[in-house]
């Protein structure tokens, strides 16, 4: 059995596994397509000792105002202007030599260094696109070298559960035409004993949406996220549409199977008469209590779990009120508000606002950044929401990274980007080290 040691050359310290150094020696970049054909980067490091790992990083449709920035070429006559080409650049010429021999397993120094070079608050010399990349494959090449699987280097021994999946059925808002406001309807199946049935619920309830919606006469392509789009005509007829294929499918909706929202408030806010417009679906104008008003109805009426971004980024008095009058009942969600940044959080835990956050990587730019954040919620008791975005890579770094979160957002159990987390999570599932989980209840 060939064992780790430590050895110093040259004033660095190299790790080695027999002979497996971890000494970064190469770092190449490429530009490839993302699940709705747009260009993304997906980044290659290699080691001394001869270990190779790649990482592709998503990017999204909805964005809050106050994510880090991706780098893209702004070429008109080249993808739309969305080539990242620029980015790659800064990977060869300025990231990979400055990342040359320092050891992968120092993931905070290493980051630490690409924030150095990129030098600005929201990432946009370098790109967030393009630091990430980078940041993902060299974890995922440390994990490689030590002969671990990435959740394991990522959590460590405490690795002990999987996450409760969320499961975006029917898209709407900037996700799809439907003539709805809200941007995601989801099943949450926190009742499911493990995540291999939890799984088997959404692909079984999937399905049997699919067959009622045909059954009306409802197109049933999915959007972005791999959920259906159909033309209904209000919120809370696709949640009776929920509810009706989560009783078809054999499941207790509120037992076993619960709903959530993502209502994506940011999009129809106009911060000119600080009123939120519900232009597809009415065409109403609603204050912020009078839109919270709303969700407490359908709290009221249908088993809700959770709402995502339910005020809009910048109306934090609005979330102050949302807080007050749902947060004993449900989850509420903050995307677009925190970013995944822990300036943001640390605002909202000041204020008492919101209870739960989205963590997506992209919008912070850094897996040591986001990690940060995840341990800043947890210690606030903010609950964590490991989440996809809706122009995904088959890339699975997130389904291992969900296992220091109570859920994953991947959407639904359509389409091979997201099916790829899904699967990944299987996966780990069947690995001995790691037992099934228990669902979180609250």
């Amino acid at each position: 059995m060939r064992l780790l040691t430590v050895i110093a050359q040259k004033g660095t310290k190299m790790i080695c596994w027999g002979d497996m150094d971890t000494t970064i020696r190469q770092i190449r970049a490429r530009e490839i397509l993302d699940s709705r054909g747009n260009p993304t980067i997906e980044t290659e490091v290699e080691l001394a000792g001869g270990s190779r790992a790649r990482a592709s990083v998503p990017g999204g449709a909805s964005t809050g105002q106050h994510e880090a920035k991706e780098a893209r070429d702004g070429d008109p006559a080249r993808f739309g202007g969305k080539g990242v080409q620029h980015a790659i650049a800064g990977i060869h010429t300025t990231i990979a030599p400055a990342l040359a021999g320092m050891d992968a397993l120092e993931q905070r120094a290493i980051d630490g260094c690409m924030l150095e070079l990129d030098g600005t608050a929201q990432k946009e010399r370098l790109g967030a696109n393009a630091i990430l990349s980078v940041s993902l494959a060299v974890a995922r090449v440390a994990a490689q070298a030590l002969r671990l699987p990435l959740f394991r280097y990522l959590g460590g021994v405490g690795m002990h559960r999987l996450p409760c999946p969320m499961f975006n059925l029917i898209n709407a808002g900037m996700h799809s035409d439907a003539p709805i406001d809200f941007q995601e309807f989801m099943i949450v199946p926190r009742g499911i004993s493990n995540f291999s049935e939890a799984l088997r619920c959404g692909s079984e309830v999937f399905h049997a949406l699919g067959e009622a919606l045909r059954s009306k006469g409802f197109s049933t392509a999915v959007g972005d996220e791999g959920g259906y789009a159909p033309a209904l005509r209000s919120a809370q007829e696709v949640l009776d549409m929920l509810l009706t294929a989560i009783c078809r499918a054999g499941y207790r909706p509120g037992e076993e199977v619960f709903l959530a929202l993502d209502a994506a408030a940011s999009t129809f806010y106009d911060e000119n008469d600080r009123r939120y417009h519900l232009r597809k679906s009415g065409n109403k104008a609603l204050s912020s209590a009078e839109l919270i008003t709303l969700y407490a109805e359908l709290v009221e009426g249908y088993p809700i779990c959770s709402i995502e971004d339910g005020c809009a980024e910048d109306d934090w008095e609005g979330w102050s009120q949302l807080t007050r009058a749902l947060s004993k009942r449900c989850m509420l969600v903050g995307d677009d508000l925190f970013v995944t940044n822990p300036l943001f959080l640390q605002r909202g835990i000041e204020q008492g606002i919101a209870n739960a956050i989205l963590i997506k990587p992209n919008q912070i730019g850094t897996l040591t950044e986001t990690l940060d954040t995840m341990q800043l919620a947890t210690s606030h008791a903010y609950t964590t929401i490991v989440s996809h975005r809706s122009g995904e890579t088959i890339d699975s770094f997130i389904a291992d990274l969900s296992l220091l979160s109570p859920f994953i957002k991947a959407g639904a159990p359509s389409r091979g980007e997201r099916l790829a987390k899904y699967n990944r999570l299987l996966e780990i599932a069947s690995i001995k080290q790691c037992p099934h989980y228990q669902h979180p209840t609250s």
